[in-house]
């Protein structure tokens, strides 16, 4: 795990016009020297969601971004983040069906060239959460790599397999591992947990809804325990952490 934490080497890059590596490189640097051991009220998380154009993080692009902060395990639903991206292809048909993002609505949207200096900003020093993390890490470090030569290195935890953490510690019969009528998708555990519900499938609506679940399962798997960073991603030996 101390691998995930190494200082990755900066790298040639294209520079985003008016935009330095310095705000990337300064929060890899915190990253770097992170201290796992600390309470997991002491940090501040950034929880982030993307919509994209399709799921190949190698050809499809992103065509929103959004983010909420977390201080103190509580949500402060005035400091967010909030862009529309305009990529440099076609917006297919079946993925506005899924986000409702038109070509329209997005014609006049900065490219992400413009928006992900910002969006760096305002995760720098933070550990980001998402559910199905990796999938929107694919995405933005695609982008840093492209744009700054390097990615950004915050630590990550994914509340998908957090549920299924939970899940696993509340496991009463063996054969209820194999039912096939689990769902983890955000929209399902949201409403098996009684949580607010937000907008779906919009970048910011699915940040807030996976902030109020990372909070619900933190609080189930770690109780009114001082759990550290460290303590949490031991529980679930099985998560990956992205960067």
């Amino acid at each position: 795990m101390a691998r995930i934490f190494d200082f990755v080497r900066k790298l040639p890059g294209l520079r985003p016009r008016g935009t330095s590596l310095d705000i990337l490189e300064k929060n890899n640097i915190f990253c770097a020297k992170l201290d796992q051991n600390s309470p997991l009220d002491s940090y501040t998380y950034t929880v982030v969601d993307t919509e994209l154009t399709g799921l190949s993080a190698r050809k499809e692009e992103i065509v929103s971004l959004g983010a909420v902060r977390i201080q103190g395990l509580s949500i402060r639903p005035g400091d967010s983040f909030s862009a529309l991206v305009r990529p440099s292809i076609a917006l297919p048909k079946t993925s506005t069906l899924i986000h409702r993002i038109t070509p329209g609505a997005i014609a006049q949207a900065p490219p992400l060239a413009e928006v992900l200096p910002k969006f760096i900003d305002f995760c720098s020093g933070t550990l980001i959460i998402g559910h199905n993390v990796g999938l929107d890490m694919a995405f933005i470090n695609r982008a840093c790599k492209k744009y700054f030569g390097q990615p950004m290195v915050n630590p990550c935890l994914d509340t998908m397999r957090m549920a299924m953490l939970w899940r696993e510690q509340q496991l009463t019969n063996h054969y209820d591992r194999f039912n096939l009528k689990v769902s983890y998708s955000l929209t399902d555990l949201a409403k098996e947990m009684e949580l607010p519900a937000f907008t779906a499938h919009t970048a910011l609506g699915d940040a807030l809804q996976t902030a109020y679940l990372f909070l619900y399962l933190t609080k189930k798997i770690a109780g009114h325990g001082s759990w550290t960073l460290k303590k949490l991603h031991q529980a679930g030996q099985s998560w990956r952490w992205y960067f």
